[in-house]
């Protein structure tokens, strides 16, 4: 690791961490787990669960998939929102000896066919307010084995028992369905599999560091999805990395019991997913939020007891500035508002800062990497527009083409080597083989450059990149520009057919003031960029299309402009 990122790491921040403490992540849930017993673990709807009920509760289950005679190694798809039931299902599948396959709950039938085929998953637990869509494709799967939840299920007695029924025939947000059952299919109900593997004991675990823990989708935006394998190694060391970054600021709540963190990004996303594993590994605590698109109770939420990490994506630190109950939260105990995801920009940065007294700290990573590969210090105290350091035991280079290290300076494709990095992607010896250097380096197919003082700084997704007149223009750059502009509160830019130019830029652009013009838009982009970053077109929308996790969804916009 270069010398100037080591001295600009905080104080007390290693520069390596040992993910060979442990033997497998079973390993490190039943340390903490015996450790932090009657501590919490997680709130929703402001019904806890304590560390004790986590142990109990995953055992059980994983020893309800134990008796159903799985394969060694066998994929467990897991199609849960921000409910208790997630961790008991992902630590009861990983304790069993499984892996966990990671599912977006509002995938369409077609996406999740090629996610259950692909991972070859022959169990799925999954809310019943998605199985009118597994109807749709279970008999072409593998499946053999359906876990069903309830919303309420793990809310307790009278209480969840209502949520149950509220959501179901209140909120009818249960579609109808009906799984078939032969070919040898089960359909269990979650409270049923607890209650038949009553008194069965948990046999230990096979893993090593090197067995799969995780298969991590990517986002497919560059046609169908790819499995990330995440080994037990890759997971324990994002999880030290996470620690050893971001205690210098979580130590100031002294009890990291104490330490509440909020899980309103989806817990099957790579960003929230390390969260939860943080939590679980220092025994603080998560205040689960089921659904953060209901700002007014996310806000409520936030206003129930101290808070003291918040990840978000742009988007959503944005949503919740524009929320006019939101600047009534208490932010003093607020230490780290951690963004990721996407790009932050300046203008929300500089906004939340007003508002909360809490820098943005902005950092990057991918699935294929455990989430974080590099941040910015959580010490900081201005937003700082790049990337950050690479964490502990982390070395990223920037490189060429061919592989070749290319000068500080330099824009080239960010790549990176560390013990958090995937092995490769699932049952695609040709994608893996791509997807790394013959130094060992994994391409991120990121633009970014090097600074003297070890900080990078994403220029640009290649395929985003803008062509006009033969000179290359970064979406990131305009739309952080842009995001600066007085009224407006988010943009995007993309590239259009142009006869002249090859490509023209178009922005995109939701305003806050009702009174901006196109033209007030364009006087600011010709005062900030020079000519040929200036949009040519400029068109105003209510929202932006964005993924389940609040990333822009910049293919969608050109595809609206091809059609």
């Amino acid at each position: 690791m270069q010398t100037s990122v080591l001295q600009n790491y905080p104080a007390g921040v290693p520069r390596e961490v040992h993910p060979e403490q442990y033997r497998s992540l079973g390993q490190m849930f039943e340390e903490s787990f015996q450790r932090h017993a009657d501590r919490p673990f997680s709130v929703c709807m402001e019904r806890w669960m304590s560390y004790g009920e986590l142990d109990r509760l995953s055992t059980t289950l994983g020893a309800w998939l134990q008796s159903r005679d799985l394969e060694a190694g066998a994929r467990v798809a897991i199609m849960l929102p921000n409910v208790p039931q997630f961790a008991v299902t992902m630590c009861g599948v990983l304790r069993a000896g499984y892996s966990c396959v990671n599912v977006n709950p509002l995938y369409t039938a077609r996406e999740l066919e090629h996610q259950l085929k692909d991972s070859g998953a022959t169990v799925i637990v999954i809310l019943e307010n998605f199985a009118s869509t597994l109807e749709q494709v279970i008999e072409r799967t593998a499946v053999k084995h359906v876990v069903i939840s309830s919303m309420g299920d793990l809310l307790g007695g009278l209480y969840g028992r209502w949520i149950t029924l509220a959501v179901r025939h209140l909120a009818r947000m249960v579609p109808p369905y009906k799984l078939p059952l032969d070919n040898g299919r089960s359909v269990t109900t979650f409270p049923k599999a607890l209650a038949e593997a009553g008194g069965r004991a948990l046999r230990p675990d096979p893993c090593t560091l090197d067995s799969i823990a995780f298969l991590q989708y990517t986002g497919g935006t560059t046609g169908l999805s790819k499995g990330a394998v995440l080994t037990h190694r890759n997971i324990v060391a994002a999880t030290l990395q996470a620690e050893a970054w971001f205690m210098p600021a979580l130590a100031r709540a002294g009890d990291l019991s104490k330490v509440n963190s909020i899980a309103a990004l989806p817990l099957y996303h790579i960003f929230a997913l390390t969260l939860c594993l943080l939590a679980i590994r220092q025994g603080s605590h998560l205040t689960l939020v089921p659904n953060p698109r209901d700002f007014g109770k996310f806000i409520a939420v936030l206003k129930k007891r101290p808070f003291h990490m918040l990840p978000a994506v742009n988007t959503l630190f944005n949503a919740l500035l524009v929320h006019p109950e939101f600047k009534t939260v208490d932010f003093s105990t607020l230490f780290v508002s951690q963004a990721g995801g996407m790009a932050a920009s300046e203008g929300t940065a500089r906004r939340w800062f007003e508002l909360t007294g809490c820098p943005m700290i902005e950092g990057w990573g991918m699935s294929e990497t455990c989430a974080i590969g590099t941040n910015n210090p959580v010490t900081n105290t201005t937003f700082t527009g790049t990337i950050g350091l690479p964490l502990p035991s982390i070395e990223i280079a920037i490189k060429d083409d061919e592989g070749r290290s290319l000068p500080i300076g330099e824009a080239g494709e960010l790549c990176i080597k560390g013990p958090n990095v995937m092995i490769g992607y699932y049952n695609q010896p040709a994608e893996t083989a791509a997807a790394f250097t013959e130094d060992g380096f994994m391409r991120t197919g990121d633009i970014a450059v090097m600074q003297e003082d070890g900080y990078s700084r994403i220029v640009d997704r290649k395929k985003d990149m803008i062509l006009v007149s033969g000179f290359n223009v970064f979406p990131n750059e305009l739309e952080n520009v842009i995001s600066l502009c007085p009224g407006v509160i988010e943009c995007a830019a993309i590239g259009v057919p142009d006869e002249k130019q090859g490509e023209a830029i178009k922005a995109f652009v939701v305003r806050k003031d009702p009174q901006l013009t196109e033209e007030m838009v364009m006087r600011y982009c010709n005062e900030q960029l020079t000519g040929y970053k200036r949009p040519k077109y400029i068109e105003f929308r209510d929202a932006l299309p964005k993924t389940n996790v609040g990333k822009i969804l910049r293919r969608q916009l050109r595809a609206s402009v091809s059609t």
